[in-house]
């Protein structure tokens, strides 16, 4: 369930309550007229189902509630309510198959941000993912992949694209390059100073490295897991099934082809530094087409369930 707090202006808030008793799995409806002072306004609390929220949130925003007052939006944990149980039955579908469009957006702008501590776990990232192909160690490069926050702006260029929000996938956008040029930059200065004392060498990087070799060689393969990773998270994403995302992320080559490509350049092996680019680009293209077809599956589902969310409001 999710609950909503409104604040509407008083000339709205008959029309408010209107829509929320006559959307499907709406309940614990409370009107407090005149309580609402920064605006002002009426404040208007009431319990929803999750399948029914974005549709409510919709014809909310239609009625210029969010430009004129405000909605606030909370998961609702636990509630033990029989009208509760009613209106998640009464709602169709199913909680976990829900899409709140304006959460996801609010989602990955958060994490489409470029901040210091985005740039800081990219860069960290990219440094462990280097240790991991010149010592060929699988495990760091399953750390590095753990650890990478690139899937955040990933997210946040598809949710602008479908959603047609051109700021954010450009913010999103920026984001993701700048921090991984900004990672590669620091990990090849950081290959070197590892050079000068001793524990990188250059015969590291030529040598045999079954468990890591894939990064920096392509194949359609690599395009193949990257669009399943890239469903697999904006399924994550528009279910809130966060948990999920850890597999995507070290499902991925996308750090640690950084990574190679950082300490390739760094010893100017520019095959090896190719071919990581190669990779890391094929990646990335491959999450981004997932994902805008996963959410514009997610939209044209979403669209055919329109007529269900109306309920006839009690008459008397």
């Amino acid at each position: 369930m999710l609950h909503l707090r409104l604040i509407t202006p008083a000339d709205r808030t008959e029309a408010v309550v209107e829509v929320i008793g006559s959307t499907v799995g709406t309940t614990h409806l409370v009107v407090l007229p005149g309580a609402a002072r920064n605006p002002e306004g009426d404040l208007v609390l009431c319990d929803v189902a999750r399948e029914a929220g974005d549709q409510l949130l919709h014809e909310l925003r239609l009625l210029g509630v969010d430009r004129d007052g405000s909605i606030a939006v909370e998961n609702i944990d636990l509630t033990l309510s029989k009208r509760a149980d009613e209106a998640e039955l009464e709602a169709p579908g199913e909680p976990a198959d829900a899409v709140i469009w304006e959460q996801l957006a609010e989602a990955t702008h958060e994490e489409s941000a470029l901040t210091i501590t985005y740039a800081a776990f990219m860069i960290l990232a990219t440094m462990i993912a280097a240790c991991g192909v010149v010592l060929d160690n699988a495990i760091l490069i399953v750390g590095a992949m753990a650890v990478g926050p690139e899937f955040g702006p990933l997210a946040g260029v598809c949710t602008g694209v479908v959603q047609r929000r051109p700021r954010l996938a450009a913010r999103s956008l920026a984001a993701l390059l700048i921090g991984f040029a900004a990672a590669i930059v620091a990990t090849t200065v950081f290959s070197l100073v590892m050079d000068a004392l001793g524990l990188f060498r250059e015969g590291l990087l030529d040598d045999p490295r079954p468990n890591t070799s894939f990064i920096w060689q392509p194949d359609p393969f690599s395009f193949v897991v990257a669009v399943l990773a890239g469903t697999a998270g904006m399924l994550s994403l528009t279910s809130a099934k966060s948990g999920a995302l850890v597999g995507v992320a070290i499902s991925v080559t996308t750090v640690p082809a950084g990574a190679n490509a950082a300490v390739a350049l760094s010893y100017g092996d520019f095959g090896q530094m190719w071919g990581s680019t190669e990779q890391l680009l094929l990646n990335l293209a491959g999450i981004i087409v997932a994902g805008v077809l996963t959410l514009l599956a997610w939209k044209v589902l979403w669209r055919t369930q329109r007529g269900r969310w109306r309920r006839p409001l009690p008459r008397g």
